[in-house]
């Protein structure tokens, strides 16, 4: 096969690549601006960043006013203090700093795949591949600890890889510094429990005596954080960090996901999976297929309440490894085989290593093309999207996404327009009318630009209520009392009782659209 075709083809994927990193990039930038919450949640996000900034605990009692704890661990918080003491309660740097951690991410993920086939167009197809998936491209540049989960999760098990070809100090040296990266993943979020187990599960398999050892150094350090943190708050941490994060599972929104995933990623998955099947039969597994085989389990619980489409995306790393691997090795023709009969079979069959090579490349164009998305009034891909036929496939007239939409998977992707900010503002007006009283709101955003006590983390006290593990009384007693100038809805996330509080004593004052979400502004009754 011609060297010259298979070049051109190396040039197309990356190429189209670029496109989908240029689309990101500015999406990033555009939204990096935009002073109100793009995700629900980001604010308390925001929030937990701002108490610990001022040495208070987010982990705290939430039948007790404000009301409110965070259901995360504080490291990525803690990552962003600094940022709070520079320029006070803001959104940019949250957002900036997980656009950071994916192109991070990515870069560990090209490094993986060029230190084990020294093809240099895989590696950067590999990396661009895992920036150009739609759900990191939504959840990428959010004021989310989530893709900090997957930085951390990524350069742990990239640094296990690295080790085994290490002796003596620079193992040990390499192998701590992985373990430090494991715990902060795990201190980031709670997912990150299904890449720690993939972790020490092929520690264990390759040299179980190491595995023992150090996973039980692991478990020490990260048990007695655990505990620190849980006496410090008074047992809060248990109940906002474990109990609160119990939800029920959606089997239908799982499956809607699952599918948009596959239509979205099945060109990769492909890749990852027969390179797994390579792995198995004709040559020795390594950590990236268990890690994908891990991380495949933390996607399964995208199911839950709460969850949504997020949840795929250390997979997705894990995937984009496998498949540069795939690809580098094909093209290079580097294939440590073991002799066998599947072996003499491809032989007979008389596949070559760069006909192999050139399926890689067209999977990974196949999934550059699945996964097309393009803000249709930003001058260069306004005229790609016309020169495409491609128009607005969305709730918004300005923005193209082949993901589409699916139960469990929020509105994100599109750049806020000038009438978003306009009714963000507006909504800031009502928080504002009565300076005495603070607001209830489902977002923390018109409390800070209001000056005003974030009050209550509305899906939290529903998480902890639907489990038996709070008492709303004191809050419905301050809701009856009217002691709120203004409630804000997004999405009617509270417990049953308090919204049937609400209803009695607030009336609907205004609707107002952003983000193609429906805010409604309650006033108190007369």
């Amino acid at each position: 096969m011609s060297r010259w075709f298979i070049r051109g083809l190396l040039g197309g994927t990356l190429a189209l690549l670029v496109l989908h990193f240029a689309v990101y990039v500015v999406f990033a930038v555009n939204l990096a601006g935009f002073p109100f919450d793009y995700d629900q949640g980001e604010g308390f996000e925001l929030n937990d960043t701002v108490l610990l900034s001022r040495f208070q605990t987010p982990y705290r009692d939430n039948a007790i006013f404000p009301y409110y704890a965070s259901n995360y661990p504080p490291l990525y918080h803690v990552l962003l203090v600094p940022f709070v003491w520079l320029f006070g309660p803001a959104y940019w740097y949250g957002r900036l700093f997980g656009f950071a951690a994916t192109l991070l991410t990515a870069a560990a993920i090209s490094y993986a795949v060029q230190r084990a086939t020294k093809h240099r167009a895989a590696a950067l197809i590999a990396g661009l591949a895992y920036l150009a998936s739609n759900y990191v491209y939504h959840i990428g540049p959010l004021f989310r600890q989530h893709i900090t989960m997957v930085m951390f999760e990524t350069l742990a098990i990239v640094l296990l890889a690295v080790s085994e070809e290490q002796i003596g100090t620079r193992r040990r040296r390499t192998l701590v510094i992985a373990l430090v990266m494991l715990l902060a993943a795990g201190f980031t979020k709670q997912l990150a429990i299904a890449t720690v187990g993939g972790f020490f599960l092929y520690m264990f398999i390759r040299t179980p005596r190491r595995a023992l050892v150090y996973g039980s150094g692991f478990a020490v350090i990260a048990g007695a954080l655990f505990l620190l943190l849980n006496v410090t708050t008074g047992g809060q941490w248990w109940t906002n960090i474990i109990t609160a994060n119990v939800n029920g599972y959606l089997p239908g929104q799982f499956y809607g996901l699952l599918a948009q995933f596959l239509s979205l990623h099945g060109a990769l998955l492909i890749l990852a999976a027969v390179y797994l099947l390579y792995e198995l039969y004709l040559s020795r597994l390594s950590v990236y297929s268990v890690w994908f085989v891990a991380s495949a389990g933390s996607a399964a619980l995208a199911g839950k309440w709460g969850a949504g489409d997020s949840y795929f995306a250390t997979m997705i790393a894990a995937m984009c490894v496998l498949a540069g691997l795939f690809a580098g090795r094909a093209l290079k023709g580097s294939w440590p085989l073991t002799p066998n009969y599947i072996y003499n079979a491809l032989v007979r069959l008389r596949v070559s290593s760069r006909q192999i090579g050139v399926a890689a490349l067209v999977l990974f164009l196949l999934y550059g093309l699945a996964v097309v998305k393009l803000p249709l009034d930003v001058p260069g891909f306004r005229e790609v999207a016309r020169a495409l036929n491609i128009t607005s496939n969305t709730a918004f007239a300005n923005f193209y996404d082949s993901a589409k939409w699916t139960v469990g998977y929020a509105k994100l992707g599109q750049i806020p327009t000038t009438q978003d900010v306009a009714a963000g503002w507006r909504i800031v007006d009502y928080a504002k009318a009565d300076p005495t009283k603070p607001i209830l709101s489902e977002e923390a955003a018109f409390s800070f630009l209001s000056g005003k006590p974030i009050v209550t983390n509305p899906t939290q006290l529903l998480n902890l209520y639907n489990n038996n593990a709070l008492d709303p009384s004191a809050l419905i007693e301050q809701i009856n009392a009217k002691a709120f100038s203004a409630v804000i809805f997004r999405a009617r996330f509270y417990p049953q009782p308090v919204l049937l509080a609400i209803e009695a004593n607030y009336a609907l004052a205004e609707k107002i659209g952003m983000n193609d979400y429906t805010y409604e502004v309650l006033l108190p009754k007369p």
